[in-house]
């Protein structure tokens, strides 16, 4: 079939949401012209869940999207209005931070740079048509009946593709915050021949801030101590005004109105039919799932500095809306709130994600990416995070070089990617460092450490970011050399130090860096013995040498395992294998082999349903095949 093109690019994203905006600007930033297609401008880098970024492992991805070169770090650096680290008490694998956004300055200063971004192009149009010949994408035709030509198509659709909202009893097609539903392409995409999914997300009310009675909640005020997502952001330039969030709960009277009202509830009578969010569930959920609760936390989140909404975090509710409002005002604290904006809930379709590479790419069709919600994730953050792989990869594939795949010990952003493609999902998947077996080393504080020089390589980390990184990277380098040489003796003038001190003294000669691996002893301490390092190190370079030298033998330990799972990806799977042609594995193994086609060992081993046996039994048949191919040479 002849097409005529109006317009040729390397690649082209469809959807400019958190997933969307990471993908055409990592291709156009790797040289590719890129056309960047939204239904709507205005919805571009949009919240139209909560106004915030980061938090329990989702802070740590931030860091290893602006680490490998990504905006949404930077972007939040600009926009927030609280900045607060999670965790604190806890160990430093589960510390994440987490900002409020100004929403609309969030999505305006994105917009802006998308904008000003050389080789990308950003239009308003609906995509109807994916276009494919022989198995590969050649492009894209948008309603209007204008095709233009690419080599890589990213699809990050969000929750458009045959978006429905439903509130209460009323069900319409729309897309977020009542923007157009994606119909055509929602189509396309089965008739390309990939299995499609239905999920369920929704959002709570807003209530207008100054008919709230903040004195009958607690205050939540952000942190006093500079932190950034970005690397690159200045600590002179942390925000000192801050805009604080408020807690509140629900009490038995809340409950009363939600158990009524079941009849009503959507969830429960039968109108939703999308798999919901387990970790972040409806609060007529809530109540029923967790009846033994006396009340449920409920956080006020302004969402900005020139708009009175307040999101009403943790109410996320389908509820009619005159439910909804005796809800909101049996709360203390909003008796006399005023309900701007209704909650709701909304289905959509995704792509089933078993059915792609580690890349993002489908197995079915060359050069078709997709990414974000489209995958079955929830969140901004795990939207943005693939949604950077997809675009690198895109524009990889254009450029024939070699493909990225981050691995499970690499990065959150790999654990995420290789759970959707290896075990799929059931319900929208949520990052939790829980996932994560690395976790120790896949730390808030070290993602430039991990993935700068993967940045790098691919063509996203400039040259003053690679230089502001190397400048970090020799200080922390340097002072560990110089921590592990510089020697403290039990001689009696240092140990009536340390007991002055409070602490146990010394009985045999030891390293600095052996020294600091007690509990007690800070990086300060430390060096008010073996005097300070050649040069003043910054902050986040002394958390780090901290860290790593207090935690060192779990640290090894973690990266032992991560050797040796490293020879199991290692070993390659052939796509033309015969699944049918292996002798005694189990049924199940051999359905979920078929269905997910591992690409190496590694990853067969993290199917659910595959037990070591049947690894065992694989490993022994690909070498047999090797032998044999070995043989006929």
């Amino acid at each position: 079939m002849t097409h005529n093109f109006s317009e040729s690019y390397d690649v082209i994203v469809i959807g400019a949401g958190h997933a969307g905006v990471e993908a055409s600007l990592a291709a156009s930033r790797m040289g590719c012209k890129t056309l960047l297609v939204t239904i709507n401008l205005e919805m571009l880098a949009f919240m139209p869940c909560n106004p915030s970024i980061g938090g329990s492992a989702k802070g740590i991805v931030v860091r290893e999207i602006d680490a490998l070169g990504g905006e949404m770090g930077k972007n939040i650096d600009k926009t927030y209005i609280q900045m607060k680290m999670l965790n604190t008490g806890k160990g430093p694998a589960v510390r994440a931070l987490r900002a409020q956004a100004d929403k609309a300055l969030y999505a305006r200063t994105m917009k802006h740079t998308v904008e000003q971004q050389e080789n990308l192009t950003l239009r308003q149009s609906l995509v109807e048509e994916i276009l494919v010949e022989d198995g590969k994408v050649i492009g894209i035709r948008t309603v209007t009946d204008q095709k233009y030509a690419a080599k890589s198509v990213v699809v990050t659709t969000g929750t458009a593709l045959r978006g429905e909202i439903i509130l209460g009893e009323l069900k319409y097609s729309s897309g977020p915050n009542n923007s157009l539903a994606s119909i055509g392409l929602a189509d396309n995409l089965k008739e390309l021949g990939l299995e499609i999914g239905r999920f369920k997300t929704g959002t709570p009310p807003r209530i207008k801030a100054n008919s709230i009675n903040y004195e009958a909640t607690e205050i939540q005020p952000g942190d006093d101590k500079p932190n950034h997502f970005s690397f690159m952001s200045k600590d002179e330039d942390y925000l000192q005004d801050q805009i604080p969030c408020w807690l509140t709960y629900t009490n038995q009277s809340s409950h009363d109105i939600i158990n009524k009202n079941l009849h009503r509830a959507p969830m429960f009578s039968g109108i939703v039919k999308g798999v919901g969010p387990r970790y972040c569930p409806s609060i007529e959920d809530k109540i029923v799932r967790f009846a033994d609760k006396e009340r449920h936390q409920l956080f006020l989140e302004p969402e900005g500095r020139d708009t009175e909404e307040v999101y009403v975090q943790g109410l996320s509710t389908s509820l009619p809306e005159d439910v909804q409002k005796d809800l909101i005002h049996s709360i203390k604290g909003l008796e006399n709130a005023e309900m701007m904006r209704t909650g709701y809930a909304i289905e959509y379709d995704i792509v089933l994600p078993h059915q792609l590479r580690a890349t993002l790419e489908t197995k079915k069709i060359s050069g078709l990416f997709t990414a974000g919600q489209t995958n079955g994730t929830s969140g901004y953050e795990e939207a943005a995070g693939q949604g950077l792989v997809a675009g690198i990869n895109a524009a990889l594939k254009v450029q024939g070089k070699p493909e990225l795949i981050l691995k499970r010990s690499d990065a959150y952003i790999g654990v995420m990617i290789d759970d959707l493609v290896t075990k799929g999902t059931l319900e929208p998947y949520r990052l939790l460092t829980s996932r994560a077996e690395y976790r120790l080393i896949l730390r808030h504080d070290n993602a430039d450490m991990r993935l700068t020089e993967i940045g790098r390589k691919v063509g996203l980390v400039d040259d003053e970011r690679y230089l502001h990184f190397q400048i970090r990277k020799n200080q922390f380098d340097s002072e560990l050399t110089r921590l592990e040489k510089i020697k403290l003796k039990p001689v009696k003038e240092t140990n009536d130090r340390i007991e002055a001190l409070g602490f146990k003294p010394l009985t045999d000669a030891l390293s600095a860096k052996e020294f600091m691996r007690r509990p007690e002893i800070t990086y300060d301490v430390a060096t008010s013995f073996v005097g300070p390092a050649a040069e003043d190190l910054d902050a986040k370079v002394i958390e780090l040498l901290e860290t790593e030298i207090k935690y060192e033998g779990y640290i090894n330990k973690a990266l032992d395992q991560v050797a040796k799972m490293k020879r199991m990806e290692e070993k390659r799977i052939p796509s033309t294998i015969d699944w049918d042609d292996i002798d005694s594995i189990a049924t199940e193994a051999r359905q979920k082999f078929k269905k997910i086609n591992p690409e190496t060992i590694g990853q067969a081993s993290r199917i659910s349903g595959v037990n070591p046996a049947d690894i065992s039994i694989l490993m022994v048949y690909l070498e047999g095949k090797q032998k044999a191919s070995k043989k006929a040479l």
